[in-house]
């Protein structure tokens, strides 16, 4: 089968090679899947770079992400042959076959196809937890998301409005700025470089945020200290800027906001019960329509650099899918 190894660690893709390898062999609780569709996240980037908290050792397929075809499964398993499923782990999506562990797999919703079943998983996990678990999003509420061009933030945009709020996204790229407009789940679109406090409290009636999702870190950080409401939230996601910013804690006090950090698969593992309950929610919210991942394209397996390169440049609105077969 033809899959997708990081050989090396590298900053500039050089160490990864599109490989022939054999099926893999299923372990205990594990499921065999056909791979028809595996989406690029920003962890998969950085793990060819050494750059994640989650370091595999080379050499490892790439992929955390995936939807397919059940091959084989244990009987007490859940599944069977035949099944459409979605989920994945932390390395293997990138192949034409992927052994994925049983609890990290979910039936694929009636009507999704296999590229938004990919899609769906990571991203609005992360916007679930970050907006409804532990930011306590409530209908009519404003919530301000950075990186929004990019899958989690399209994502967050999306659940955000599907859950009743009025959604300001923000990005660093003012030729994204008419995307966003468009795009799903938003209600305003902003540029987040330089002092943009001023255009969420034109856009708010002076109001601020009650939520703010920050997947950037660095400068926007900073700025969006002076963009929470008074008992609002600045959610901690990420710092794709490279730059972990520093709050000194008066600012919290003296402004009553919370800084709440998320790290969404550590809060699904350690809260399996609560991470199935949400997963099922977002199957349900997928089901019906009220939320649809944005996928900028969707590329065969064989050109993995342009969609790993078009991540890397910040080309992307949305996700991308690599399709195996």
């Amino acid at each position: 089968m033809k899959a997708l190894r990081v050989q090396q660690l590298s900053d500039d893709l050089s160490g990864i090679e599109l490989v022939d390898l054999s099926v893999p062999e299923r372990g205990p609780g594990e499921v065999l899947v056909r791979v028809h569709a595996a989406s690029l996240n920003f962890p998969d980037l950085l793990m060819t770079q050494g750059k994640y908290q989650f370091k595999p050792v080379p050499p490892f397929t790439s992929g955390m992400e995936l939807a397919g075809e059940v091959v084989e499964a244990d009987s007490d398993s859940g599944f069977a042959a035949g099944d459409l499923v979605m989920g994945g782990a932390k390395t293997g999506g990138f192949a034409e076959y992927a052994a994925v562990p049983t609890r990290s797999l979910r039936r694929v919703p009636e009507g999704i196809s296999a590229a938004a079943a990919a899609s769906m998983g990571a991203t609005y996990l992360t916007a679930y937890v970050a907006l409804a678990e532990l930011g306590g999003l409530e209908a009519g509420q404003t919530v301000l998301v950075h990186g929004a061009s990019g899958g989690v933030g399209l994502a967050t945009c999306d659940l955000a409005k599907a859950l009743g709020a009025t959604v300001i996204a923000a990005t660093h790229n003012p030729a994204k700025l008419d995307a966003l407009k468009a795009a799903r789940g938003v209600d305003h679109a902003i540029v987040n470089t330089g002092r943009f406090r001023e255009d969420v409290i034109a856009l708010t009636d002076s109001r601020l945020c009650d939520l703010v999702f920050d997947p950037v870190g660095g400068d926007v950080f900073d700025e969006s200290t002076r963009c929470v409401a008074f008992g609002g939230k600045l959610l901690v996601v990420g710092f794709v800027s490279g730059r972990i910013p520093e709050i000194a804690v008066n600012l919290p006090l003296i402004k009553g906001f919370s800084v709440v950090g998320v790290r969404a698969g550590e809060y699904a593992r350690r809260f399996p019960d609560r991470g199935d309950r949400i997963m099922a929610e977002i199957a349900q919210l997928a089901s019906t329509g009220a939320i649809q991942p944005h996928i900028d394209r969707t590329l065969p397996l064989e050109r993995w650099r342009e969609a790993f390169g078009a991540m890397a440049a910040g080309e992307l609105i949305g996700k991308v899918v690599l399709q195996p077969g």
